[in-house]
């Protein structure tokens, strides 16, 4: 049994003092059987802890439907992190932010029109309670007060940049306390006056998160909690990426300085992150200052250690620090894990191809609805979504608009692509219909849901209906298309010729290709404009030719010796159905 405590501006473990090195490593972001080599390359980079947020929506994908396993096998990668030596913390929050996907928020919760997101909302509360319920009884058997490896849990996160409820907060804390949580509860805030006031709660530890001017956010904290230890329980060392935006790094000097200056001061530290890993699936988040920004598949962050788990510059300018400051040589550290091989596959041919939209019915079950829905309204939570309605004719000169597109749409006319509306680059589109009428299809893509900031109640799909000029159109036929089993897509072989005459459609492409020995391998789409790729029905995530992400990360747990299979859902055209499978990364 351990117990953290904090006494007189630092901690203490079993009453000795303790300067926490903490690296974050999100489970859900690594393969399983990588845990292990990404936990002892935080180790053998001097660090003494891992932390780790908790997503809600990958362990309740489907209301009171829970998954722990896989992927989401929180109490695996506990005690395995318990087992190599490394202190946990862990941060179970409704909400984590994290750029994933809703905040980590499960996104059945939009079912509920009138509930209020992190607060003292009654309904919202029910569903965070019986979730708390399923989860925390998993992590008390795994506190350092029972024996386990988990010294500190977080309520809620970086609270003060949303709101200033007070009494939610406690009543989370409470909860925690009252499922039996007894080891050191913290809040984790940006260093400015309101967050601070907004985020913390008397009585339970304050830290703060910041990536510079680690001075003047420690004196700001200081002047809030004067005899607490310093804590940046996330320290930005890097950055995450947009689409359309370019890749994101920062200098392994500066980063090293930050970091010197903040161990000298006697603080404590958490590397956000020290490996970012991906974002798999349709998880990744996004950002909505200005305008909608969808966050990439890659999550390397500039991250000490890459998304493939490489050693850095920023990694090795990182354990220097740390060396220098404990006296210590750095062949005194821990071993590195036996390297992992990395390998070019050469191009794979994706022989085979099924059109999206002549195959809607076998791909969704259809609902008939007055007015266009959102997802969430039809029960679903990720992918793609399409609408179609037969529109009157004549009609010259008239223009389509859909209200409050999320997030990005491609609209059809008798199968026809007419164009393509973006949720931040919203535009009418010019549309002629024949004497007859014709078939309206929008094809809807959920690029991800706000993680952070006002904007997070973030439907998909259409939200505020479809209209010919100022004549609303009813009447639809809806299409969900999670795409969470693509075994109902009829696959038939593929021609040049059948490219050229179609154009511009969604379509399924597949291939197959042989391993003989698997080694973590990258995709790459050279060609291709727009989609999403499935490894052995496992979705690696997204795929855009506006970047600045340029190939996929395939770890090789996620090949199998002999056949694999390869499935890509291209939005718009493949200049040639052929994909690269090579040794060597780029993110832009």
């Amino acid at each position: 049994m351990a117990i953290l405590e904090a006494k007189n501006k630092q901690f203490l473990l079993d009453g000795t003092p303790i300067q926490l090195l903490s690296g974050a490593i999100h489970y859900f972001r690594v393969v399983p059987e990588y845990w292990e080599d990404r936990l002892l390359k935080l180790k053998a980079c001097g660090f003494n802890t891992v932390e780790t947020y908790v997503p809600w929506n990958l362990h309740e994908p489907q209301e009171n439907v829970f998954n722990f396993e896989g992927l989401a096998d929180l109490e695996k990668f506990i005690k395995l992190a318990g087992s190599l030596g490394l202190h946990v913390i862990v941060r179970p929050s409704p909400y984590i932010c994290a750029e994933w996907e809703f905040g980590g928020l499960p996104a059945w919760l939009l079912q509920y029109s009138d509930m209020k997101l992190r607060c003292m909302d009654t309904m919202y509360l029910e569903k965070v309670d019986r979730y708390y319920d399923e989860l925390i009884p998993r992590l008390t058997p795994l506190l350092s007060t029972n024996g386990g490896p988990i010294l500190a849990v977080q309520i809620e996160n970086e609270y003060g940049s949303y709101g200033n409820d007070t009494a939610y907060l406690t009543y989370l804390r409470d909860g925690l306390i009252r499922r039996g949580v007894d080891v050191l509860l913290f809040t984790s805030d940006g260093p400015e006056d309101g967050m601070l006031q907004g985020g913390t709660v008397p009585g339970t530890l304050a830290t703060v998160n910041f990536g510079s001017k680690s001075e003047e956010a420690f004196e700001k904290f200081r002047e809030y909690r004067a005899d607490e230890p310093l804590f940046c329980m996330e320290y930005w060392n890097g950055w995450f990426d947009h689409w359309l935006k370019p890749h994101h790094t920062r200098d392994a000097g500066d980063v090293a300085d930050v970091f010197d200056r903040m161990l000298r001061a006697g603080a404590s530290v958490n590397f956000y992150m020290f490996h970012g890993g991906t974002n798999f699936g349709f998880y990744n988040g996004a950002n909505y200052h200005d305008k909608y920004e969808a966050t990439i598949t890659s999550y390397d962050y500039d991250s000490p250690l890459s998304e493939c788990g490489d050693e850095t510059e920023k990694y090795r300018a990182v354990r220097s620090v740390i060396a220098n400051y404990l006296g210590k040589a750095e062949e005194d550290f821990p071993a590195w894990p036996a390297p992992i091989a990395k390998k070019g596959y050469g191009p794979v041919a994706l022989t085979e191809k099924a059109d999206l939209l002549n195959h809607l019915p076998l791909l969704a079950e259809p609902v008939n609805r007055t007015f266009p829905e959102p997802m969430e309204k039809l029960g679903q939570n990720y992918g793609f979504i399409v609408y179609s309605t037969q529109i009157s004719g004549p009609r010259t000169g008239e223009k389509l608009h859909l209200q409050d597109v999320h997030d990005r749409a491609q609209v059809f006319l008798d199968g026809v692509y007419q164009g393509t509306v973006e949720r931040w680059d919203a535009h009418p589109l010019p549309l002629d219909i024949p004497a007859q009428g014709a078939k309206l299809d929008i094809v809807v893509e959920n690029m991800g849901r706000v993680n952070y900031g006002p904007q997070l109640k973030d439907y998909k799909g259409i939200t505020e209906g479809v209209r010919m000029n100022n004549q609303f159109l009813f009447d639809w036929t809806i299409y969900p298309l999670p795409l969470d089993n693509l075994e109902a897509v009829p696959f038939e072989p593929s021609t040049t010729e059948e490219e050229e005459e179609e154009g511009d459609r969604p379509a399924f492409y597949r291939g197959e290709f042989t391993v003989e020995e698997a080694g973590d391998t990258f995709v790459r789409l050279d060609g291709w404009a727009k989609g999403v790729v499935w490894i052995n029905g496992f979705n690696l995530g997204r795929y855009w030719e506006k970047g600045p992400q340029r190939t996929l990360y395939l770890p090789a747990p996620l090949l199998k010796q002999g056949t694999n299979e390869i499935i890509v859902l291209e939005l718009h055209h493949a200049e040639k159905a052929v994909i690269e499978l090579t040794d060597t990364p780029d993110l832009g």
